[in-house]
């Protein structure tokens, strides 16, 4: 079943930024995960939600892959260049079933 992966942060442009993005994507790929949304302002219609916070939605095959792929050693090496991951939120969602 298919997966999603959410992730939501402030934005920033430096360069170790630049650099986890690009080791993200090629991690992500090598995972058959695919991007939906990337780097983008939501339209919040409903609560409350910061201004400079971009969104990102990724789709795997299933919830395992998606998994494996965080918890791979290409998207640690991501990870590793970033100092500021701290302001950051990031969901597993399930897709829904064909019924």
């Amino acid at each position: 079943m298919t997966a999603y992966v959410i992730a939501e942060s402030p934005y920033l442009d430096t360069p170790e930024v630049r650099a986890y993005r690009e080791l993200a994507q090629a991690s992500i790929a090598r995972y058959g995960g695919r991007y939906l949304a990337r780097g983008v302002l939501p339209e919040a219609l409903e609560g409350d939600w910061a201004g400079d916070h971009r969104m990102v939605v990724i789709e795997f095959d299933s919830l395992e892959r998606a998994k494996s792929w965080y918890g791979s050693p290409e998207y640690a090496a991501a990870r590793a260049t970033r100092s500021d991951l701290g302001g950051r939120r990031m969901l597993f969602l399930p897709g829904a079933s064909a019924h």
